[in-house]
């Protein structure tokens, strides 16, 4: 599909004066290292907040929101750019339907959209005040490793929206916090078939966020959450961190979907398996048969049958 046309990032204008020195120093970091164009690609469940996300960090109603309406199955790529430097974030539909992977939605992502481009920064986005971690988790973070490879977990961020909230049970916020990441964390592990020890899974950085209209603010106007961190600067900064780590960037050509596919992982095999069946399963069962067939004592008649010429 053709881009998006690139527009001038007037919702920049929008965020409070302190934000705004803070984002264009972020931004001026990611240029000392060669990177003037960034693509943060957006996924989770449905209902999590991905949306709002999208539209809190470009700071304009960017996409649009019904909450009782269903999610598209299209992506949206919203494209803006300020002082030389372009940001490209891609919104897509939740991937789980009825308890299951809709692999509708997941190969318009991949094929009809992402085909051809970059992956950044992954954004994964889901609510910090859900409480429980099951299986439908560990889909959606199984799907966008078969979709992307585990490597996209190197540039990956968890983003907890619903911030703004008081703990059950009377539990101080940062250990109510610490509790929810290290359990979704845990998810992403096992999603994402890592294994034990991988420092991976450990170093994806959990950033909150609170898209509300009514989160509070500091003296300056920029949106806090409940320990006093302005979070659009805080996840901001965070991505650049995970930009200049010196992990590469994901590009999603057709080798790598078809790579990844869990349809396809195998069949370049079956070739070999086949040849080795042949010489080190069927030959040695041929060979046994004809040793049996050799050794066989056979009755007088058969040898006499044998010795006579017709």
């Amino acid at each position: 599909m053709t881009s998006p046309i690139t527009r001038e990032w007037v919702g920049f204008n929008t965020f409070p004066p302190e934000t705004q020195t803070k984002l264009l120093e972020l931004l001026g970091r990611l240029k000392e290292e060669n990177v003037d164009k960034l693509t943060i690609l957006v996924m989770g469940k449905c209902g999590v907040g991905k949306s709002s996300t999208v539209n809190s960090i470009i700071g304009e109603r960017a996409v649009v929101i019904n909450p009782f309406q269903a999610e598209g199955l299209r992506p949206v790529m919203v494209s803006r750019s300020r002082a030389e430097f372009t940001l490209n974030v891609i919104d897509t539909p939740g991937i789980i339907e009825g308890g299951c992977i809709n692999n509708q939605a997941l190969e318009l992502i991949k094929h009809s959209f992402l085909l051809n481009k970059t992956i950044d920064i992954l954004l994964y986005v889901d609510r910090l005040d859900t409480y429980r971690v099951d299986e439908l988790d560990k889909m959606v973070v199984r799907a966008i490793t078969d979709s992307f490879g585990k490597e996209i977990w190197n540039r990956a961020l968890i983003v907890l929206t619903h911030a703004q909230l008081s703990p059950p049970d009377g539990l101080p916020y940062d250990e109510f916090v610490s509790k929810r990441s290290e359990a979704l964390l845990k998810a992403v592990h096992q999603g994402a078939r890592l294994k034990k020890g991988d420092k991976l899974a450990s170093s994806i950085p959990s950033i909150l966020v609170e898209n509300s209209g009514r989160c509070n603010k500091n003296e300056s106007g920029e949106k806090i959450l409940p320990n006093g961190t302005a979070w659009i600067p805080n996840l901001v900064q965070a991505i650049t961190e995970v930009v200049v780590s010196g992990s590469k960037s994901i590009f999603v050509d057709q080798k790598l979907i078809d790579g990844l596919n869990p349809n396809e992982k195998g069949k370049i095999f079956i070739p070999l398996i086949f040849a080795l069946q042949f010489f080190f399963v069927i030959k040695p069962i041929e060979r046994a048969i004809g040793k049996d067939i050799a050794r066989e004592t056979k009755p007088s008649w058969a040898v006499r049958d044998a010795n006579r010429r017709f």
